[in-house]
């Protein structure tokens, strides 16, 4: 049979329909709600190829020496010329659009994915080669199974295959076909509080698409509802002004205003918020832990789009702190102006700064409470001087909430009318757990986000191996370096970049050179100064290209199926480097002024290709690679696999970026719900690449570190250590566990030693 319905397949199904395939009907038989979908199964790849009688035309034209770029290229081309020159039967044909007509007779928009049936193998792998292609209908359905089937044989895919010892004869490809669901309403799940970790499921609701909810453009309703006997605590319906849909004819996501009789009315009613909770319940026994889900419903069926570990919920210490905070202090249920949603928990107490515009950050002081419509990433400087947040629109997953949640700035979000209801001066004490605007300052309303990650008692761990902090924007340095790292192990520059709202072509147009290089280098200066003279280590730029495109002068970014996947990274860099120069000359400067404890990291590199070619652009803009510290981020099995010639090249250090050094070692899309339970930052596969890593780079006297959210992990965090990882990189609120987690482990190892 040339087509599998999802319901047909399951774990034990890999060489039947790849292993995108298999775990997608392993998550529908678990009960999970995914949108249906149906396989080309691999077998009718290898009937197409054998039938047509192109297959060893195919398999001689890929037979080419691995290292030899050009012949590369003209396999790929050559490969693809065969498969998409090459007419399907018309049986075959006929089988895929009578199977496609079954979904919502034949007027479906459905995403189609290639499904290798090598993807998921301990000793190898074959991640992020192949297509996926989106909105696709009936009238080229066809034409992208094909083109599924030609990107088994891209570049990367051939050279992986030579490099690991795998006959491309003896590998296939299915293709899923799946609806994708044109959502009536959407939002997320939280099954757990996401900042403290309460046994409450807390939903949010809008209607349309979720793209608005995520993003924090609209203010969701929100519903909580107690884990212990599953009563609705609350309901928050607000007024949803805007929503997402998605065009019937074009696929593409536009933005529209809600019909007035919608805008306040709620978005879900009693049978449908239970079935959410029943999932959620659901979701969280799957996985073993709190999970972020993102669901839609349409025509009443609720499905699961994505579903991910909640990150932010505090310590047992914080948490307690936090509700200690808030409990006489927060008064009686008469002086309380507005209700929102408590976002990121604290209690803080100020005068009221309204911000309508850009050019009135200014007027936000030191300790002042900032109340805006929304915070967009030009407002974080203010954001770090104020002691609060307060914003008409957005939810738990807004730019308001997460950047509040870093800064460690109490928040309340999705008020409806702060900005109009409260003015410029008036003293309110806002309480970010329970969401609450109160009159006045009630009880001191002191607290300090720096003071609360300092260590305490014990006093901070010392260790062997290094632990580290991530920071993800300039402003938090002063509350990382709190924590008593040894340094930061990423300082993410794309985020310097972004709060520009401008590509860096733009910006260099509007601005010239000297200010863009001027906005890095003062990005990375204010987090050098902090941690001096412990290192800092800057990854270079690696905004993927639907980033950009969001941004002034973003319209002629490329339209990428899968960004994750495409122009970023130094690739990007490398084919730009008119552009790259000037993030080379940042550094430059920073080391003229003396910070010496700033380090380059290149981001996605594969090869010593990539190595040398950056060193190269280095020694251009006159740094000198053997008196600065440099190094790559391991993100690919390419580059854990060629560790040893980029050691030779010169590099100081290498460090694993597990978010995606598992999404590309296991073929599992980090954003794509349908395969969540196979993210797995601890498969033995992913451990495989990181010990050879490790080893090697050991002997060649490389420094090892980790800086994905795997390092925050006990598990990695025992596993890295016993391997000999120089250093480990947390999250701002893990630090404290991964220090008193590595000292643990490196206690055990001595014990272990002399018994």
């Amino acid at each position: 049979m040339a087509v599998l319905w999802l319901d047909e397949v399951g774990k034990d199904d890999i060489d039947a329909v790849g292993g995108k395939g298999a775990s997608l009907g392993e998550l529908a038989g678990a009960g999970l709600p995914v949108p249906p979908a149906f396989v080309v199964t691999a077998g009718t790849y290898r009937s197409f190829i054998e039938e047509t009688g192109i297959d060893e035309a195919l398999f001689e034209a890929v037979d080419v020496d691995a290292d030899d770029s050009s012949a590369l290229a003209a396999a790929e081309a050559e490969a693809e010329d065969l498969i998409l020159g090459t007419e399907m039967p018309t049986e075959l044909r006929e089988e895929i659009l009578e199977t496609y007509g079954n979904l919502d007779d034949g007027e479906a928009f459905v995403a189609v994915r290639s499904s290798a049936t090598a993807e998921d193998l301990p000793d190898a792998s074959f991640a992020g080669q192949q297509e996926t292609f989106l909105n696709i209908t009936g009238e080229n359905l066809v034409q992208r199974v094909k083109e599924c089937w030609a990107s088994l044989f891209t570049q990367r895919a051939i050279y992986y295959r030579e490099q690991q010892g795998f006959a491309h004869r003896d590998v296939d490809i299915a293709v899923v076909v799946q609806r994708m669901v044109d959502a009536e309403k959407s939002g997320v799940m939280f099954t757990s509080h996401p900042s403290t970790g309460a046994p409450e499921l807390i939903v949010e609701a809008a209607w349309g698409l979720g793209e608005a909810v995520v993003a924090g453009e609209v203010s969701p309703d929100n519903y909580v509802v107690d884990r212990e006997d599953r009563d609705l605590d609350s309901v928050t319906v607000a007024d949803k002004k805007t929503m997402c849909v998605k065009d019937p004819e074009t696929g593409e996501t536009t933005m529209v205003d809600v019909p007035s009789e919608k805008r306040e009315a709620q978005v879900l009613d009693e049978d449908e918020l239970g079935s959410l909770v029943d999932i959620g319940e659901q979701v969280e026994s799957h996985y073993g832990e709190p999970q972020d889900v993102e669901w839609a419903i349409i025509d009443g069926e609720v499905y699961m789009l994505q579903s991910r570990p909640i990150t932010t919920i505090a310590d047992d210490e914080s948490a307690e702190a936090s509700v200690a905070n808030g409990g006489d202090a927060s008064g009686s249920s008469d002086d309380v102006l507005l209700t929102g949603l408590g976002a990121s928990p604290g209690i803080a107490s100020g005068a009221v700064a309204v911000v309508d515009q850009l050019d009135q950050l200014d007027k936000v002081g030191e300790g002042d409470i900032i109340v805006t419509e929304m915070t967009t990433p030009d407002m974080v400087p203010a954001m770090k001087r104020a002691s609060g947040i307060v914003t008409d629109e957005g939810g738990m997953t807004s730019h308001a909430a997460i950047v509040s949640r870093e800064l460690g700035v109490p928040a309340v979000v999705g008020s409806q009318s702060a900005t109009s209801t409260l003015s410029d001066g008036r003293r309110i004490t806002i309480d970010g757990d329970k969401g609450t605007i109160r009159e006045g300052e009630v009880g001191d309303g002191e607290r300090d986000a720096v003071e609360e990650v300092r260590p305490q008692s014990p006093v901070k761990p010392m260790t062997a191996t290094e632990v580290k902090v991530n920071v993800s924007i300039p402003e938090a340095a002063e509350r990382a370096a709190a924590t008593g790292a040894d340094g930061v192990g990423l300082l993410r520059m794309e985020h310097m970049i972004l709060s520009t709202n401008k590509t860096p072509e733009k910006y260099i147009d509007d601005h010239g050179e000297e200010a863009y290089i001027e906005e890095i280098v003062e990005g990375i200066r204010g987090v050098a100064e902090e941690f001096y003279p412990r290192p800092v280590r800057v990854r270079t730029l690696d905004a993927p290209t639907d980033e950009f495109r969001q941004l002034e002068g973003g319209e002629s970014e490329p339209d990428e199926h899968n960004p994750m996947l495409g122009y970023r990274g130094i690739r990007r860099s490398l084919d730009r480097p008119d552009v790259f120069v000037h993030e080379l000359e940042a550094f430059r400067q920073l080391y003229g002024m003396g910070y010496d404890n700033v380090e380059v990291m290149f981001p996605l590199v594969n090869d010593v290709e990539d190595v040398i070619q950056a060193r190269n652009l280095m020694e251009e803009a006159g740094i000198d690679p053997d008196k600065r510290s440099w190094g790559v981020m391991i993100e690919t099995p390419a580059s854990a696999l060629c560790i040893e010639a980029m050691a030779d090249a010169g590099i100081d250090f290498a460090s694993f970026g597990t978010n995606d050094l598992t999404q590309y070692t296991l073929a599992v899309d980090r954003n794509n719900g349908q395969v969540a339970d196979r993210f797995d930052e601890l498969h033995p596969a992913i451990l495989e690449l990181i010990g050879q890593t490790i080893q090697t780079c050991r002997e060649n006297d490389v420094a090892t570190s980790i800086c994905g959210q795997a390092g925050s992990k006990p598990q990695m965090v025992q596993f890295l250590v016993n391997e000999g990882v120089s250093s480990i990189s947390a999250n701002i609120d893990a630090v404290r566990d991964v220090q008193h987690e590595v000292k643990r482990v490196e206690q055990k190892l001595v014990l272990d030693t002399v018994r």
